[in-house]
């Protein structure tokens, strides 16, 4: 059965855009607003979610910024540690890091990269050759700009 899953994880990774296998991967951590740690078959991975940028909580050599931690606390209500996610990728599978690069949608459809944006938890943030989901997110940015909401309003 692992060996099953893990196949499908490759077979869906080399295929674009398209989202991984329902029940796939499980949030075992919320690390910050825009990264997490997903269980895959018996391994787990890093998750860093395509597209969006984050208010730092847990750099290494960064001050907590505005509105970092109600971006993390956002992502684990969205994608709370238990929960079954689908990942989707892009062009590149890792950054340069090594964290697998992905859009995430959670058990109730929610396209978590383009809802963190739309509440004002993250700003788009894109890096070529990934390309999937830019214009969703651009208008998300636009709407949360316009709404003044999340940092938008509170760190401006």
């Amino acid at each position: 059965m692992i060996t099953l899953v893990a196949a499908c994880l490759l077979a869906a990774c080399a295929c674009g855009t398209a989202p991984l296998p329902d029940g796939v991967a499980i949030v075992e951590e919320v690390v910050d607003g825009d990264t997490l740690v997903v269980r895959v078959g018996s391994g787990t991975e890093r998750v860093r979610l395509l597209g969006i940028d984050t208010p730092e909580t847990v750099h290494p050599t960064k001050p907590v910024e505005c509105f970092g931690p109600e971006a993390s606390r956002e992502l684990k209500r969205l994608a709370s540690v238990g929960s079954q996610l689908r990942l989707g990728r892009d062009t590149e599978l890792r950054d340069r890091y090594g964290r697998l690069l992905a859009h995430a949608w959670n058990a109730e459809g929610t396209f978590i990269n383009e809802a963190l944006v739309e509440g004002g938890f993250a700003t788009t943030l894109f890096i070529d050759p990934n390309r999937a989901y830019r214009q969703e997110l651009r208008a998300a940015q636009d709407r949360a700009e316009s709404a003044r909401a999340g940092q938008w309003s509170a760190c401006q």
